[in-house]
């Protein structure tokens, strides 16, 4: 598989730790990852933004594991916040995950279908 990150030089930079577009050539497999939100696996939800965060991250990193790929896979991802004001800490939260990974990336402030939830994340993993 070969990937390449593409951030035109007429247009502007990533605002953030993402590419403006990612290739992929030579891929044999692509996991489409449904939203992952901060859920503990005995059905509890953190109050806090950061936990509920580093939680979706944590679970979307399972999903990956059984599909035998890891962060370094994801070439797109998209992250659902509620409160606009929790932004700073999800952005956090997904930088200590991705490290120096860059992915294609899409931020929403908008509703989640579970007004307990703050944050949501998916993605699309290639190998």
């Amino acid at each position: 598989m070969q990937r390449r990150d593409i951030n035109a030089a007429d247009a502007p930079a990533p605002a953030g730790q993402y590419t403006q577009a990612v290739e992929v050539t030579g891929a044999s497999r692509t996991l489409y990852l449904s939203g992952q939100v901060g859920i503990a696996s005995d059905g509890s939800v953190p109050e806090d933004a950061e936990a509920q965060c580093a939680l979706a991250w944590r679970n979307l990193q399972a999903q990956l594991r059984a599909a035998g790929m890891e962060i370094g896979n994801l070439v797109k991802i998209t992250t659902i916040v509620r409160d606009p004001a929790d932004v700073a800490k999800v952005r956090a939260g997904r930088a200590a995950v991705l490290d120096t990974h860059r992915a294609a990336g899409t931020l929403i402030i908008g509703g989640l279908s579970n007004p307990a939830w703050k944050v949501e994340v998916e993605g699309i993993a290639v190998a």
